[in-house]
């Protein structure tokens, strides 16, 4: 597994979520020209479970990583980064709670996937700014030098490189 999983991970729910208003215009275009039933909603859902999945283990990732983070830059911009991740996981959440209702085969159903297409495309602008602010923690602040330099110290003279957070966790096996 990459160490940290964090950056690795970020750009799945970034592509499912600029995929997923495209795919639910696509689709509701084709259901309601008739082109296909109800039922094809089902690969939106799946695309919406796929966002919000995805977003999580990003964000769980990513509060993982947190403290090595502060020990480098100040905490205001990754608090940013943080509440940009949970406005997304909000809306993705919303999104995929409309998907789910656009299964309905009633007008309810209807209603739920033209919205879903809308709500979809927030969700998009939602996941660019946490990229945004993502980018700007590791280009801007220089979030990526706890694992690009070894050696560095923050302001403090405390060591911030490429510590073993978990060195407590592991226990001696010569026992």
């Amino acid at each position: 597994m990459p160490e940290p999983l964090h950056p690795a991970v970020v750009h799945f729910p970034i592509v499912f979520a600029f995929l997923s208003p495209v795919a639910a215009m696509i689709t509701l275009w084709a259901i309601r020209s008739g082109r296909l039933t109800t039922r094809a909603w089902l690969g939106v859902l799946v695309l919406q479970a796929a966002v919000l999945t995805s977003g999580w283990i990003a964000e769980e990732q990513g509060e993982h990583e947190e403290e090595r983070v502060e020990r480098v830059i100040d905490e205001e911009p990754i608090e940013e980064h943080e509440e940009a991740a949970e406005r997304f996981m909000l809306m993705a959440g919303l999104t995929f709670a409309l998907a789910a209702a656009g299964m309905l085969g009633n007008p309810l159903g209807a209603v739920a996937r033209g919205l879903t297409v809308a709500v979809s495309i927030a969700t998009v602008v939602a996941v660019a700014a946490v990229g945004q602010s993502g980018g700007e923690l590791v280009y801007r602040h220089g979030a990526a030098r706890t694992y690009t330099q070894p050696d560095a110290t923050n302001a403090d003279g405390v060591r911030i490189g490429l510590v073993d957070d978990h060195e407590d966790d592991h226990e001696d096996d010569d026992d």
